[in-house]
């Protein structure tokens, strides 16, 4: 599967450390370096704003996604490749994940976590074989990635889908790990009786 855009989810806050707005501004340039789109919550502010931002200034191509619900209170970009004003959270999610090939996590808060899991369940379901990874920033996902390693141990989860995310410190490095996945040939249901 060839790579051409890629969504990141990330926080509308930059978060306490320096490091997270470093992060951002390293994979919007690597994304745009790499001729690879970026399709985002169409923020202007947090993490949001600052990979959109540093992206558009190495050259790419920029696509935002916002509800108009929240177009003044994340302060849309103005800026962009071009911006979409949609209905609701439903329809920029779904908007989002059409338009990408990858996923990437950035820092943030509940609203990347829930986004991040949710386009996991879907190519855990099979409704999609897109890979997606998280960009590990100063420990930040530490905690989650051993929790994700214990439910796969208590059995809720398939090691190969537990194997779906792909986690780096670079942004290189996961964008050439997000390149070569290939997708789990193993169904959500397969070999589960019913009881």
């Amino acid at each position: 599967m060839s790579i051409a855009s890629v969504c990141v989810f990330c926080g509308a806050s930059i978060g306490t450390n320096p490091a997270y707005r470093e992060a951002a501004v390293a994979l919007g340039r690597a994304l745009a370096e790499r001729k690879l789109t970026l399709v985002y919550g169409g923020g202007a502010v947090g993490l949001m704003g600052i990979v959109a931002d540093a992206a558009l200034a190495a050259g790419g191509e920029v696509i935002g996604i916002i509800p108009q619900s929240l177009k003044d209170k994340e302060i849309g970009h103005s800026g962009l490749t071009r911006l979409e004003v949609v209905d609701g959270m439903h329809a920029r999610k779904a908007r989002m994940a059409e338009l990408s090939d990858a996923f990437i996590a950035l820092p943030g808060g509940l609203g990347t976590l829930e986004e991040l899991f949710e386009v996991w369940t879907w190519g855990q379901l099979g409704y999609h074989g897109k890979p997606l990874g998280l960009l590990e920033v100063n420990g930040f996902y530490g905690q989650l990635t051993a929790f994700l390693d214990h439910i796969v141990g208590e059995g809720f989860v398939r090691a190969p889908h537990r194997d779906m995310l792909q986690v780096s410190e670079s942004p290189q490095t996961l964008l050439d790990a997000l390149d070569a996945w290939q997708p789990s040939i193993l169904p959500k249901w397969a070999e589960q009786k019913p009881s």
